[in-house]
């Protein structure tokens, strides 16, 4: 089926169209649009329109689309999915007039960008959002130059269409000398609604999860690991009631992966002349899904993170999580066509394009990576990850304390991590940035680290932090809820940050999920396992059974958000409001 009703189905089942048309959508797929405009002619699909200048009217309502066979009903900007292409330049003040069509609240929030508290677009801080029927005019002065994006943060638009892409030009010379550039914005759609979504996930974690192991798994694995190890790595996984297959919540039973709005069969094309320097501006607008992106014959050099320039590093392969943004710049030698392949994490489907010289040529399309195994070391429990571990406590939240790097121990946690939110907790999270991760390790192909990221710039404050504040992510799958230090949102009093102070927050993720956190209106200063200033980004991804640590200047007064951007976990729990003031306390 294309999206299971009732009791779960296999993955093989299929009625209409077939799982393999699902994956990859329709050929000739896209918006319909509120005027009825025809489906896009993907057959070379460009980005959508671009706007630029500093004077901009946005327009959020409703918009029939059809990537699988069904029309459905997106929300979506200016008739438009993904939205349009918006271009600032660096210095000038922009005003986006934003009018909202439709029947509930809207916001646009404009993601990575420094902005006034009162302009960063999150209902019920400091910004009252947009009701039906009204304009609201965001204006401030842009503050930075690269590669962003921006999308609604209400209920759950984010998913159903509300994302564009954001590129801020340089006020001086682009240093990197780029002679293209075009812009690759990847997502997720599903042609259910997402409450839908989070109730099946409610009443059983692992809905979507297809890839369970099975009888002939254990005897494989007999023959392959023994008896008693086979049964021991059974009983550890019965024991935390979780399954080592568990490596996205939703995935390709539910989601259609787009490139730039359009399906693997509408094969979005990029075009470049051989031998040119071209920039590919990567950005991960997806909801709920982490890409492993590669161009299979074309190597690639990251230029930039989260916007930010980076010193050059060459990779074959890199792993983005939801929110992050990567520029990398390609040079295809000759006239053939290279495919722009990005497979969800569970490996359950993937978005593609192609690079290419003229439009209507394809490359080879790459079958996807077996599903990988989490294991026990991915859980923070001992292995492989655990010699290395740096787990010296800091304190919880509204504690000070500082971080000691290289100090082995286990990890300390909360009193309100034991109880009913919370089903599994890290005892010997890794440190280790040069970990590509679950389905990348020594895959034969150079994948991208956080360890190969550092700014070209050395640390903008300079200063050391005065404190740290240790939180931990949790959450529980059976009931599907999120949380910090095992406290959802709904229950959590705010973070307080003191005005010009200097801190660092140090994360321990305590679940088996990676998590993409997104702090609104400062940098987070990723630090290496030394605590050294290594890089500057706006969403930071930890992995399970990891920690990791940032410095953060709190120069930005107000009420901001601060959560995972896995969408589905920062709805269910795992956000927090935090506050800068002249008074704010920290005892």
């Amino acid at each position: 089926m294309i999206i299971q009703r009732g009791p779960r189905a296999p993955a093989s089942s299929h009625a209409g169209l077939s799982r393999r048309r699902f994956v990859q959508g329709l050929a000739l797929a896209g918006a319909v649009g509120v005027a009825g405009r025809g489906r896009a002619d993907s057959s070379m699909a460009t980005l959508p329109g671009v706007l630029s200048g500093t004077e901009f009217d946005l327009g959020i309502g409703p918009a029939a689309v059809n990537f699988t066979g069904r029309r459905r009903i997106a929300t979506v900007i200016n008739g438009q999915l993904p939205a349009p292409l918006l271009r600032w330049r660096e210095g000038d003040t922009v005003r986006i007039r934003v009018s909202n069509r439709l029947a509930e609240e809207t916001s646009i929030h404009w993601h990575g960008i420094l902005v006034p508290a009162a302009m960063d677009g999150v209902p019920g801080f400091s910004f009252p959002g947009i009701q039906p029927g009204e304009t609201f005019e965001y204006r401030f002065r842009v503050r930075q130059a690269g590669t962003y994006w921006y999308h609604s943060h209400s209920g759950h638009q984010e998913q159903t269409g509300v994302y564009g892409p954001l590129v801020i030009l340089p006020r001086d010379a682009d240093p990197d000398g780029v002679e293209r550039d075009h812009v690759v914005m990847l997502s997720d759609w599903s042609d259910d609604d997402p409450q839908r979504i989070v109730h099946r996930l409610k009443v059983q974690g692992d809905y979507y999860n297809y890839g369970q192991r099975t009888v002939g798994d254990f005897f494989r694995d007999i023959g392959r690991n023994g008896l008693g190890a086979t049964i021991a790595d059974r009983l550890d996984w019965g024991s935390m009631r979780m399954t080592p297959t568990d490596l996205a919540d939703v995935g390709g039973g539910a989601y259609t992966y787009l490139m730039n709005g359009m399906t693997p069969a509408g094969n979005w094309t990029g075009l470049f002349r051989p031998g040119e320097r071209l920039r590919l501006r990567f950005i991960n607008a997806g909801a709920m899904t982490y890409f492993d992106v590669r161009i299979p014959g074309l190597p690639m050099t990251v230029i930039a993170a989260d916007g930010q320039p980076v010193e050059q590093v060459t990779v074959e392969e890199f792993r983005i999580g939801p929110g992050e943004t990567l520029d990398v710049v390609v040079v295809p030698p000759d006239a053939e066509a290279y495919t722009v392949f990005a497979q969800s994490m569970d490996r359950s489907g993937f978005a593609r394009g192609t690079l290419a010289p003229r439009a209507g040529m394809s490359a080879a399309v790459p079958a996807p990576d077996p599903r990988p195994l989490l294991t026990m070391a991915d859980m923070g429990h001992g292995g492989h990850d655990a010699a290395d571990a740096h787990a010296g406590h800091a304190g919880h939240e509204g504690h000070e304390g500082h971080m000691m790097p290289g100090a082995p121990a286990p990890q300390a946690h909360a009193p309100t991590e034991f109880g009913p939110t919370v089903d599994m907790r890290a005892e010997m999270p890794s440190p280790r940035l040069d970990d590509p991760g679950v389905g990348l390790r020594d895959n034969g192909r150079r994948v991208l680290t956080y360890a190969d990221l550092a700014s070209r710039f050395p640390d903008p404050d300079g200063r050391e932090p005065g404190r740290t504040l240790e939180l931990h992510l949790t959450g529980h799958m059976g009931r599907y809820i999120w949380s910090f230090d095992g406290v959802p949102y709904a229950d959590a009093g705010p973070l307080r940050f003191s005005y010009g102070e200097r801190l660092r927050i140090r994360l321990v993720n305590d679940t088996m999920m990676e998590h993409p956190m997104h702090l609104h209106g400062m940098w987070s200063d990723l630090e290496d396992e030394s605590g050294a200033f290594k890089v500057r980004k706006h969403t930071v991804s930890i992995k399970p059974g990891h920690t990791l640590s940032y410095r953060i200047s709190a120069d930005a007064l107000g009420r901001w958000a601060y959560h995972c951007h896995l969408m589905l976990h920062m709805v269910n729990g795992m956000f927090r409001e935090v506050i800068v003031d002249q008074e704010a306390s920290h005892g």
